[in-house]
């Protein structure tokens, strides 16, 4: 007998620190396996290459126009929308990753790893964090070179600009949680179907109900001319509390569904709960209170909020995060005021910024043209048409009075107010073009201005075209000469063709059609 001593084998438990730790690690590398697998995937690479491309494209293109000068406090919005491309894709292609084992059959050969199946579903979960980041850095940079314009005023919101990042890991995460839902490629099309449902009837559901807008996670809101940024009140902060915690709740069910029930996934998802409840009570709760009083008070009776800066002989009044802008505008009465005769030509004008923020971003509300003598309206918008729908209103002001007046500017008044305004545009024909409602060189027409707008007969625009065309110098010192004349309501257009040396059209004056 031999006198070897066998000893029985010891079994030896690591600790729950110790047994925690490579499984963490191996649910992370899980992850970052699955990230790189989900940026592979066609539909995720195409979208996010769109994503980028037309960001770029239109950061590129807006280098003139309106776009050049925009408001930043509508800017962070609009990084919203496009993200949702790329959060379609990562939602289809997260739901096959995680749906991959079970249609290659390797489901069961699960069963002999470490790794719980719980925690191979928080790894997919995971797995959308890095996109979702890769289109946060495309938001900020999109919102840092709009913020670098020139011409850009205001701020933006932090909450509006990680509305879209986020969409994009709901967008995954809702994937992940469908493919432990309902085990099945046919869950993907038939929850495509009922979002859309969901986006009809509920998002926008009777009278546009807030609460439903809300629940959606990009809410839309735009109006052409920029509010001031404390006049806006959405729940910005609110709505990003929501769709934190509707992410955490759809995590934290997805892993319950897969069979995690430690008491901190437990915990966790009572907060997420918590925390989307939170959101959605206060992103559907009314206007915070005193705003109606504040768009009241800055549409009816702006001076109230205002500051004004004087430039030369006028004033220019704007809102705060408009003041910086005074210059532009000083640039464009000069300019009208220089081809002005008589007493125009040294008026003392007020610009006043105006804007109707009475219904918030669901109106858009025209402005009513000022009655008050030698005051000009101007927007919240510049650059592109406003530039020239300004100087309208500036020679409206000059010609007429006030912007009330001008709107009965008939004859050679409206011949006079359209000179004024174009004869020192660089290409005076196509400008003239911009400013038409129809886009028109030719017949009768409506010239836009910031508040009303100047009816032009097809005799006046055949008259403003032909000046137009003329040398400049020649034109001004006509115009200068018989200013009085062609600033009298009593003169036909007739007339002032006569005055300033040019064939008199044929057909009469038809202001009033």
């Amino acid at each position: 007998m031999s006198g070897t001593v066998m000893t029985a084998p010891v079994d030896r438990e690591l600790s729950p620190q110790a047994d925690r730790r490579p499984r963490a690690a191996a649910m992370l590398a899980l992850a970052r396996f699955e990230a790189r697998e989900l940026t592979l995937h066609v539909p995720v690479f195409v979208f996010f290459t769109l994503y980028v491309a037309y960001t770029c494209w239109g950061l590129w293109s807006g280098r003139e126009g309106m776009d050049a000068f925009p408001a930043l406090q509508d800017a962070d919005r609009a990084t919203q929308d496009r993200p949702m491309l790329v959060g379609i894709a990562l939602f289809v292609c997260a739901n096959r990753a995680a749906l991959r084992s079970r249609r290659r059959g390797t489901d069961r050969h699960f069963d002999t790893l470490v790794m719980e199946p719980w925690r191979r579903t928080a790894a997919h979960a995971l797995s959308a964090v890095p996109l979702a980041a890769a289109c946060a850095l495309v938001v900020v940079f999109d919102f840092t070179c709009t913020a670098l314009k020139p011409g850009a005023v205001g701020h933006g919101s932090v909450a509006e600009l990680a509305v879209g990042p986020l969409g994009v890991l709901l967008s995954g995460v809702l994937g992940v949680l469908m493919a432990r839902l309902i085990p099945s490629v046919f869950a993907v099309p038939l929850l495509a179907l009922g979002g859309f449902v969901f986006a009809i009837f509920v998002a926008n559901g009777t009278n546009n109900a807030r609460w439903g807008r809300w629940l959606w996670p990009a809410v839309n809101e735009t109006r052409s001319d920029p509010l001031p940024a404390d006049l806006i009140g959405r729940p910005a902060a609110w709505h990003v509390l929501y769709l934190i915690g509707l992410i955490g709740l759809l995590v934290g069910t997805a892993v319950l569904v897969s069979g995690g029930r430690t008491r901190l996934i437990k915990a966790g998802t009572a907060l997420a709960v918590a925390a989307t409840v939170a959101g959605i009570a206060g992103q559907s709760a009314g206007d915070p209170a005193g705003l109606a009083d504040a768009r009241e008070t800055a549409s009816v009776t702006p001076e109230k909020v205002q500051s004004c800066v004087p430039h030369g002989r006028s004033t220019y009044c704007a809102y705060p995060e408009w003041t910086d802008r005074t210059a532009d505008w000083a640039a464009v009465v000069g300019r009208v005021q220089s081809l002005a005769g008589g007493s125009a030509g040294g008026a003392r004008l007020t610009v006043r910024q105006r804007v109707d923020a009475r219904h918030g971003l669901s109106g858009d509300a025209a402005l009513e043209p000022s009655g008050t003598p030698g005051q000009v309206t101007v927007g919240t918008r510049w650059g592109g048409n406003r530039v020239p729908e300004f100087a309208v209103a500036v020679a409206s002001v000059l010609v007429a009075g006030d912007e009330r007046s001008a709107d009965e500017a008939c004859g050679a008044r409206g011949v006079t107010i359209m000179w004024l305004a174009l004869g020192t545009d660089a290409d005076p024909m196509a400008t003239l073009r911009q400013v038409r409602l129809d886009d028109s060189i030719s017949g009768s027409a409506i010239a836009i201005t910031p508040t009303d707008s100047v009816w032009m007969t097809a005799r006046q625009t055949t008259v403003v075209r032909q000046l137009l065309q003329q040398p400049r110098y020649g034109v001004t010192a006509k115009v200068k000469a018989h200013w009085t004349e062609l600033t009298s309501p009593r003169t036909t257009t007739a007339r002032a063709a006569e005055l300033l040396d040019l064939p008199v059209p044929k057909g009469e004056d038809q202001c009033g059609e």
